[in-house]
């Protein structure tokens, strides 16, 4: 039972639906209490407002849902957050799996969802990256063409799909290759997802590697539902090292590409909002860094 707890950990945005905005694997029914409610919505709010006070239309967002520390990873799902949502101001467009339908979906969700989103509602963490203006154009047009981002979207679901297979897909694997579309212009007509893999190939992306602990793990993962490994390079399961989108493949991409893009940071925990601006990571237990603005929650 263990076992497959942890491996299901790498199930990096399997959802039971948009009920509520709370995604969970199929199996887990969501509890949060109304304590930690408040100050949830109270850092989705800080969020809110650092993206309204950035000036742009669009922004890539991560949160930290599934506790993947077993994995060395802290974010676990990505998606875009535009200015003028469907659902509201700064929804955010992404991927879940919709398990009463066996089946990937696309789904606007509010940025208090969003935040809700998380596993442990006694912390959070939330990262935005602000394009510049020319990069992020493009990203919002592509997020807002609902032809390409349907065509973008897969018939199956894989938590750990890999990164350079057209068999499964996971959330943060449509982001990059909406992204992969939007920066390369592609035209999307013919094989959308196999042009979107072979432009970030060019341009150099690196996906994961999620690093797992053991072969054993590797071979439980089989009898766990949505998790894959028969669209992996059998080099790459030799070596514990399965070439996967995460958020922080694709916030490296977008630091090397675009490196005038802005990076703010939110964390909470049950003392404080803690808000940086930069590159250099919040760490899981929510330290501030030197000159980062802290919002006390008690």
């Amino acid at each position: 039972m263990r076992a497959r707890l942890i491996l299901a950990a790498l199930a990096l945005s399997a959802s039971a639906g948009a009920w509520a905005g709370i995604p969970t694997l199929c199996e887990r029914s969501a509890k949060i209490s109304a304590e930690d409610q408040d100050r949830v919505l109270r850092f989705a709010a800080v969020a809110k407002d650092e993206l309204a006070r950035s000036g742009k239309r669009v922004a890539l967002v991560a949160r930290a849902g599934l506790d993947l520390s077993r994995f060395h990873l802290l974010y676990s799902h990505a998606g875009i957050a535009l200015k003028d949502g469907a659902d509201g101001p700064w929804a955010v467009r992404q991927l879940y799996y919709a398990c009463d339908e066996s089946r990937p979906r696309l789904f606007d969700q509010g940025m208090a969802g969003f935040a809700l989103g998380a596993e442990a509602p006694a912390s959070g963490h939330i990262a935005l990256l602000f394009l510049p203006d020319d990069d992020s154009a493009l990203l919002e047009q592509a997020a807002r063409d609902k032809r390409l981002a349907l065509a973008l979207l897969a018939g199956q679901y894989s938590a750990n799909a890999y990164a350079f297979s057209t068999r499964y897909q996971n959330c943060n694997q449509w982001v990059a290759e909406l992204l992969a579309s939007a920066w390369g212009r592609l035209d999307g007509q013919a094989a959308p997802r196999a042009q979107a893999q072979a432009w970030l190939r060019e341009q150099g992306y690196a996906a994961g590697p999620v690093r797992v602990p053991s072969h054993w793990m590797i071979f439980a993962g089989q009898f766990v539902p949505l998790l894959h490994v028969d669209d992996h390079p059998v080099d790459d399961i030799y070596a514990l090292a399965l070439r996967v989108s995460v958020p922080a493949s694709i916030e490296d991409f977008v630091r090397r590409r675009a490196p005038r893009t802005e990076r703010v940071e939110l964390c909470h925990d049950r003392q404080h909002i803690v808000v940086h601006r930069g590159w250099e990571s919040l760490g899981p237990d929510c330290a501030p860094l030197p000159g980062d603005a802290v919002i006390p929650l008690e």
